[in-house]
């Protein structure tokens, strides 16, 4: 009996329907011509590189600890010992980077197109959502190493939470699972990592993927009318063709730049230089020349604003019809964060 014939008697499902729905659904699915161009092929790339994240993840959990005593050797024991284990291990933490570098540009593409404009402000939010679940793992996973700089920075991050206005205390609480960074405090970063945030990550992409397919993708602004093509052959190529460039640039940045281990953290040693992640940059700089308290709520607004701009736009847009709003806000985003990242790792001494 063949194959097919096997599968159809015990999965007796109309498979030609199922064709023609999967070919009309995705292969036929129409793509504004603009997307031809590879800047706007941006949006697959996040979900790839969440793929490889979700499966590096997996590979480590097999051999991670996750307690304070053996924590930071098992991370050594991968690193050292575990066959191949420095390049999954240099994958996942390069991958980390390298979606948070691709969701941001994936939005500032958005951004400056207007692609959230009506009816697509849902899913703008949920882009939004997504980035921020995605800063979650970043920070919480940094953590697990148990190393002098994920401790301090775990200590510094969570003591920012505090000067959250009304409800910084229980936040902190909630966090450190106590009142200083602890056992607890791991225990509860790796179930954020694990648990929580990774089925949260894929519901939110699940939607945004659902309702991309209900409305489409979005026309350029003035230029609507212009013409489709069908995404198989050409967008999904592309596609592949993004799946191999990242899996060649995490294995050259995994093997020339593998992940250290750097020293065990000490509670009672204070590193000289504490520092986050480059996408943590502007938060600590904020924080930094501002009181904590003010530093935070302004951090809040701006997070306000920034989830509710598509609403905020049409509103000003509005009133100033002229006025290219989301340009102007744009660059002068774009600008201070790349002063602020120049200032904070390139021009500060370490």
């Amino acid at each position: 009996m063949k194959i097919k014939e096997w599968i159809v008697e015990r999965f007796p499902i109309d498979y030609g329907r199922f064709v023609e729905i999967s070919e009309k659904v995705f292969a036929k699915e129409p793509i504004p011509l603009h997307y031809k161009k590879w800047w706007f092929a941006t949006g697959a790339a996040p979900l790839l590189l969440i793929m490889f994240q979700i499966v590096t993840g997996i590979l480590l959990m097999f051999y991670y600890i996750p307690s304070p005593e053996m924590a930071y050797e098992s991370v050594r024991y991968i690193t050292e010992e575990v066959r191949f284990g420095f390049w999954i291990r240099g994958l996942h933490r390069w991958g980390s980077n390298l979606l948070i570098m691709a969701l941001i540009l994936h939005i500032i593409r958005v951004f400056f197109t207007r692609a959230y404009r009506r009816p697509r402000e849902l899913n703008w939010m949920i882009g939004v959502g997504l980035l921020g679940i995605c800063l979650g793992l970043s920070l919480t996973g940094y953590s697990l190493i148990q190393n002098q700089v994920s401790y301090w920075a775990t200590t510094v991050g969570t003591n920012s939470v505090k000067s959250v206005p009304i409800i910084g205390n229980a936040l902190l609480q909630f966090f450190r699972g106590g009142e200083e960074v602890s056992a607890n405090t791991l225990t509860r970063f790796f179930t954020f990592h694990v648990t929580l945030l990774p089925p949260l990550l894929l519901f939110l992409m699940f939607v945004h993927i659902f309702i991309l397919r209900l409305h489409g993708m979005a026309e350029l602004e003035g230029r609507e009318g212009e013409g489709f093509y069908a995404f198989y052959p050409e967008h999904f190529f592309k596609v592949v063709i993004l799946t191999l460039f990242f899996v060649a640039v995490l294995s050259t940045l995994s093997v020339m730049s593998p992940p250290g281990m750097g020293e065990p953290a000490d509670p009672a040693v204070t590193p000289a230089h504490i520092k986050p992640e480059w996408y943590f940059i502007f938060v600590y700089f904020a924080l930094k020349v501002m009181p904590m308290q003010v530093g935070m709520s302004v951090l809040m607004i701006l997070g306000l604003f920034f989830v509710f701009w598509p609403f905020i736009d049409e509103f000003i847009g509005k009133r100033v019809p002229n006025l290219k709003i989301h340009y102007v806000v744009g660059a002068a985003a774009i600008l201070i964060f790349l002063l602020v990242i120049a200032k904070e790792i390139l021009l500060t001494p370490h």
